[in-house]
């Protein structure tokens, strides 16, 4: 089966999914930098789910463009990311709205699954391509997937604690994830 549907209904999700976050955006009350401020943690709510959600139509991209092709699993292990990524607009909103501990850990619930659905088409392209495939190779033992999994684990519960600190702990996954793996555009080269 070919990929081509597969990338294209991806990315015009990937698209709706920004679209969303940006109009629940609202002007502010007032015509000043401190009316912008009032509004700040919306803002960085906002900038910090655009950024993962960028992050992941990058390594969708990455990973799609390194696969040859894509079985009925691969679409419903696809369609599963992108229903967790389509909660993003919503907890984005909440947290963005009420920086408090409920909000905050329900934000890390969408990354969790998020990150486990990642990690599941992963394997599920890994599994029809071949354990020896150039992309099999290339995405290797997934580390910064594991890793990445077991901080939002680590950060839900924190939120019920310093809501802050969850908020650091998915900033630094971020971070980490900014650069594609070079494992995969190495594969996609050769």
């Amino acid at each position: 089966m070919s990929k081509n549907r597969l990338e294209a209904f991806s990315d015009g999700v990937f698209a709706v999914i920004i679209t969303i976050m940006v109009l629940d955006m609202k002007v502010p009350d007032g015509g000043t930098f401190t009316a912008l401020l009032a509004d700040l943690s919306i803002f960085l709510s906002y900038v910090l789910s655009f950024v993962y959600i960028a992050l992941y139509w990058n390594n969708h991209h990455h990973l799609l463009h390194a696969s040859e092709h894509v079985s009925g699993g691969i679409l419903w292990a696809n369609l599963h990311l992108l229903f967790w990524l389509s909660l993003a607009p919503f907890a984005t909103a909440w947290m963005g709205k009420n920086f408090a501990p409920a909000p905050v850990a329900l934000y890390g619930v969408v990354l969790l699954f998020a990150g486990i659905a990642y990690f599941v088409l992963t394997k599920s392209l890994v599994h029809s391509h071949g354990k020896d495939s150039a992309l099999a190779l290339s995405i290797g033992g997934d580390r910064k997937g594991m890793i990445s999994v077991t901080v939002y684990a680590i950060a839900i519960p924190l939120a019920f604690v310093r809501p802050w600190i969850a908020c650091c702990c998915y900033v630094l996954v971020a971070i980490m994830w900014l650069l594609p793996d070079p494992r995969i555009e190495k594969s996609i080269a050769n």
